[in-house]
């Protein structure tokens, strides 16, 4: 089982929804998040005063997946967060010891 997280620019977050939920991924979560990459933030104009605007606003999409959906999730979460623009985001994959559900106590891959 892996955890994949994707940060992501957030108008892009329905057309990733929608890529997970055709190659039928159940469950994700969201977070509204802050951050920067290469893009080191930018500068806007507020009332005549410059001002940097450091941290940009994102989106984390975090879902778990059995091992054999990991590269399926990755091309649908990178084809559909793809603008080609500088900070599109970055996908990241971590192994899962274990996952239980609360409900039944199911352990496991059934328990995603």
């Amino acid at each position: 089982m892996k955890l994949i997280k994707a940060i992501i620019k957030p108008f892009k977050l329905d057309d990733v929804r929608e890529a997970l939920s055709a190659i039928g991924i159940q469950g994700i979560t969201v977070s509204e998040v802050k951050g920067f990459g290469r893009q080191k933030g930018h500068t806007e104009l507020y009332r005549g005063a410059e001002y940097v605007v450091d941290f940009l606003p994102k989106v984390k999409v975090e879902t778990a997946v059995s091992d054999d959906q990991v590269e399926a999730v990755i091309e649908a979460i990178r084809a559909a967060a793809n603008t080609g623009k500088i900070g599109d985001g970055k996908i990241f994959v971590m192994p899962i010891e274990q996952a239980i559900r609360i409900r039944t106590g199911e352990s496991g891959n059934e328990a995603l």
